[in-house]
């Protein structure tokens, strides 16, 4: 048989990599319980009222969804207070970091900029989509380096990209210095800020941009169900975008990308106050007592906003490829960075209290 054609550029191409299921470890090592903090989900699960939503719901899935997720789109708006006109939303922040490449972005001429390390859909997506994505350091405690990536931006630059929290650092960027960035940059560039994790930082005035959009009207604002609303099994992300971007994202989204279940258990979990206000202590109170906690054991625990940790181990100890095997055999999953040149580096979701204490118990014996 002749070759299957194909692009050449999808014959070299290397995909996302995803942590490890639960199920993978059971049947690896025979382990019933197996907790996982490997992938920033929420501590507490999905919402009841998404629950009961879904329940109530699956009767209709055999329909196809309504066009363009108007009743989403429409509670969307209403939580962050801006026009309906403006939100947009996808199969996941994926879909729509994926088009935000393929509508803003000419390939071979237009470029995008974004720090390294970075939320690895950048890279892929930018790939995939033959676009040149342009990538400078973040600096060696993690904070970035604003002046080294304006070197970056010119005036074929279509898309800045900063994540914020930051992944896997959770470093995030006061509000002032975003300020600045969005005024630097040319009328013609528009500043993505990927804000998958902000509901969890301690004062989302003090970081983020979105309740004060009419001053930039250069900023994106990326956000996602996956993590403060727990649905990150639904796939369910969306962003604030100027009006003329939101029309024409609308004329190249696949139809129906958005599945039923997931737009009304979007619009229950945003009812859900309660569930999401308790999420949000559950993480923040987490996040101070592990930090204490690794810290005491002789990590370095880099400062967080979002609902995860970066920590690198003490020298005197384990690499932390040997510490993540050591504790996947006694049914805990964490995730090393080694993929991002941290060969000591660690990121540790935040679970439930007893999930966090699990954890600590078992590094004491193993450090």
């Amino acid at each position: 048989m002749s070759p299957i054609p194909m692009r050449s550029l999808v014959r070299g191409f290397k995909p996302y990599t995803a942590g490890l299921s639960i199920d993978e470890i059971r049947e690896k090592y025979g382990i019933e319980r197996v907790i996982k903090l490997a992938s920033n989900e929420n501590p507490l699960g999905t919402s009841p009222l998404v629950q009961h939503t879904l329940e109530t719901h699956v009767g209709l899935a055999f329909r196809y969804p309504q066009a363009g997720n108007p009743r989403l789109v429409k509670a969307i708006a209403a939580h962050h207070g801006v026009s309906p006109s403006r939100v947009i939303v996808g199969d996941g922040s994926d879909e729509v970091i994926d088009l935000l490449f393929r509508i803003c972005v000419e390939p071979g001429v237009n470029n995008a900029v974004a720090f390294m390390p970075c939320f690895g859909i950048y890279t892929t997506q930018a790939a995939l989509c033959g676009v040149e994505l342009r990538q400078t350091p973040v600096n060696a405690d993690f904070s970035f380096p604003w002046d080294n990536l304006l070197k970056l931006v010119d005036d074929k630059t279509s898309l800045v990209f900063v994540t914020t929290p930051d992944n896997p650092s959770g470093y995030t960027p006061p509000v002032a210095e975003l300020e600045t960035l969005a005024k630097a940059l040319p009328d013609t560039c528009l500043l993505v800020l990927d804000e998958a994790y902000m509901d969890f930082t301690d004062d989302e005035a003090d970081y983020s941009l979105a309740k004060r959009l009419d001053e930039f009207p250069n900023v994106i604002i990326s956000r996602t169900f996956s993590k403060s609303f727990g649905m990150a099994g639904l796939r369910l992300g969306y962003a604030i975008v100027p009006e003329e971007l939101a029309d024409h994202y609308w004329r190249v989204r696949l139809p129906f990308s958005v599945n039923l279940m997931a737009e009304e258990a979007g619009i229950a979990a945003l009812q859900d106050v309660a569930f999401h206000d308790e999420t949000v202590r559950v993480v923040r109170e987490g996040r101070a007592w592990l930090t204490g906690e690794l810290t005491k054991l002789g990590c370095r625990v880099f400062p967080s906003q979002s609902n995860f940790l970066m920590f690198e181990l003490p020298a005197d100890g384990p690499n932390a490829a040997s510490l993540f095997e050591d504790l996947l055999r006694r049914g805990i999953i964490l995730r090393p960075l080694t993929s991002y040149g941290l060969p000591r580096n660690l990121r540790v979701s935040v679970g439930t209290a007893e999930e966090n204490t699990m954890l600590i118990n078992a590094m004491r014996e193993l450090l």
